[in-house]
């Protein structure tokens, strides 16, 4: 019989913090996320440990603090080369009432100079359509490193990247939805990654409330982001309903609401055709929700990038009249 008291697991501090009762449980300081992250990325962890944290933070719900600690470890660790990007704009979400309209809307900003990195982590939810199923049809690179990505932005000024690609660990973590039967966190962490440092980071979050913390965890990295409430999760304006704008530029927070373009709400699709996306961008199909979906999601870019929304709206009608 071994007598000898085994030693606590170095992790088993960070389970600690966010499991211990309603009295003793608190928010991780920044540091000790972004310590805790790293034990994560760096694979120090048990599985058990990892699903216990993960689901603990879901249910707790993180702090703009733990989220800038959490992103700061990925930072970190990135082995990305300085490439000039515009527009950080992730898709993690999926879409399942309507078609992904902010592919074209990315796809038509690239056309008129504009610099995308589309970035995102795989189908794992059924009954969702992901951009990664998408791109081939609309004619977006895939890339699978960073070279590819440069040659991308150089040749097209847009490219999508999958997180599994570049940070494997969080992919992997992604993938625990179907085990856990809960998203976990790291679908809102990788929202706010910004892995290539771009101007300005696109993020869409759907739980309500939430967004002002993605915006103050932004602000805390020293980042210039947008965050809003996006149709189906993506950043995606949808003309239906009233938007709220949630931005942040040189340390200060700026808010904005767009009113709904649409009087009446349009009916969704029965079903979701990608390739009705390439007809309607070629201008063979007409489609009254694509058209102000596409241009109020340009116009979403335009303003993050500075400029104010009557003349993003108005450049977003040139682009997409002469786009190619």
């Amino acid at each position: 019989m071994n007598l000898v008291t085994p030693p606590e697991h170095p992790f088993a501090q960070f389970v600690r913090m966010l499991g211990k009762g309603k009295r003793g449980a608190r928010n991780m300081t920044r540091d000790e996320a972004r310590e805790a992250m790293g034990m994560l990325l760096d694979d120090k962890v048990e599985d058990s440990q990892l699903g216990a944290f993960l689901m603990l933070l879901r249910h707790k719900e993180e702090s703009a603090e733990e989220m800038a600690g959490f992103a700061e470890a990925v930072r970190a660790r990135l082995q990305a080369p300085a490439i000039q990007v515009d527009l950080d704009w992730p898709s993690y979400a999926g879409k399942k009432r309507h078609l992904p309209w902010f592919l074209l809307a990315a796809k038509a900003l690239a056309s008129s100079g504009v610099r995308i990195l589309l970035h995102g982590g795989g189908p794992h939810t059924a009954g969702r359509l992901y951009s990664e199923q998408v791109l081939t049809t609309l004619q977006i690179p895939l890339c699978r490193n960073w070279q590819e990505v440069e040659q991308a932005l150089n040749a097209q000024q847009l490219g999508f990247i999958p997180l599994g690609d570049w940070m494997p660990q969080l992919q992997r973590m992604i993938e625990l939805r179907n085990i856990l039967g809960l998203r976990s966190p790291i679908h809102s962490l990788a929202r706010i990654l910004n892995p290539l440092g771009a101007r300005c980071g696109l993020q869409s979050i759907f739980h309500p409330g939430y967004q002002a913390v993605h915006r103050e965890a932004s602000q805390l990295l020293g980042d210039t982001a947008v965050v809003i409430k996006g149709e189906g999760g993506e950043i995606e304006i949808n003309p239906d309903a009233t938007s709220h704008l949630y931005g942040t530029a040189n340390g200060e927070n700026w808010d904005e609401d767009w009113p709904a373009l649409s009087a009446q709400r349009h009916v969704k699709p029965d079903t979701l055709e990608p390739a009705h996306l390439m007809a309607f961008w070629r201008g063979e199909v007409a489609d009254d929700y694509g058209q102000l979906a596409v241009l109020s999601s340009m116009a979403l870019a335009l303003r993050a990038l500075g400029e104010p929304r009557d003349v993003a709206f108005s450049r977003a009608e040139q682009i997409w009249a002469a786009r190619t």
